[in-house]
C-alpha cells in the first residue's frame, strides 16, 4: 500500500492510524535531526474526551473537531520516563500497555546504507557506527510506526536527503520488524 493510496481504500480503522503515524511523524520533524527515541499511546480521541474533558484544551481545535465525527480518531501521548535500555528492541520489551490504549506508536531514527556495504561492517558496535558514519553511501531515516490491538498498522519513512513533508514514504509494512515489536507490547 503506498501513500498516493486514496483513502477511500481504506477501513476507518486504517485511516485513523495513519493519519496518526503521519501526525506523528510531522511533529518529530518539527523538532529536528538527531533527536531521541520517541513512543507514544495511541488512544481514542473521543474516549479520551470524554474521560478527560479539559483535554480538549490541550488538543488542536481540529483533533477535537475530527474526534466530534470520527469515533476512530486517534491522539498520540508521547511516553515521558522510559525506563533505560541499551537498544530499542529492548525497550519495547519492556513496554506493555492497559485496556484503555488503543494501540502504540514510535518514532525513531536509523543509519542505513545499501546491503552490500552491510556486509563489510565490523561487529564490534563503535567500530560500526563509525564505519557507518563515514560511509559515502549512508542515509539517515526517520521511521515512525504504529499499531492497533485490531492488528492495523501504518509506517512513514522520511530521509534527511529529502526532508520534506511531501517526500514522506508510507506503506502498512514498510518496518516489519518495527510494526512486529510494536504489536508484542499490545499482546
Amino acid at each position: 500500500m503506498s501513500e498516493e493510496q486514496t483513502t477511500t481504500d481504506l477501513t476507518a480503522r486504517e485511516q485513523a492510524v495513519r493519519a496518526a503515524v503521519r501526525d506523528l511523524e510531522r511533529h518529530v520533524a518539527t523538532l529536528g535531526w538527531e533527536g531521541p527515541v520517541f513512543v507514544f499511546a495511541l488512544v481514542r480521541t473521543a474516549e479520551a474526551l470524554e474521560r478527560t474533558p479539559e483535554l480538549a484544551r490541550e488538543l488542536p481545535e481540529e483533533a477535537v473537531r475530527t474526534a466530534a465525527v470520527d469515533p476512530e480518531h486517534l491522539t498520540g501521548i508521547e511516553q515521558e520516563g522510559l525506563p533505560d535500555a541499551d537498544t530499542l528492541e529492548e525497550l519495547l520489551g519492556r513496554l506493555a500497555w492497559p485496556d484503555s490504549v488503543e494501540g502504540a506508536a514510535v518514532v525513531v531514527e536509523r543509519m542505513v546504507v545499501p546491503p552490500e556495504a552491510e556486509s563489510a561492517m565490523p561487529t564490534d558496535p563503535s567500530a560500526a557506527v563509525e564505519y557507518l558514519m563515514g560511509h559515502p553511501d549512508r542515509q539517515d531515516v526517520r521511521m515512525a510506526a504504529g499499531v492497533l490491538r485490531t492488528g492495523e498498522s501504518w509506517c512513514a519513512l522520511r530521509s534527511r536527503s529529502h526532508d520534506f513533508d511531501d517526500a514522506v514514504a508510507g506503506s502498512s509494512d514498510a518496518v516489519p520488524g518495527l510494526v512486529e515489536a510494536l504489536r508484542a507490547t499490545l499482546a
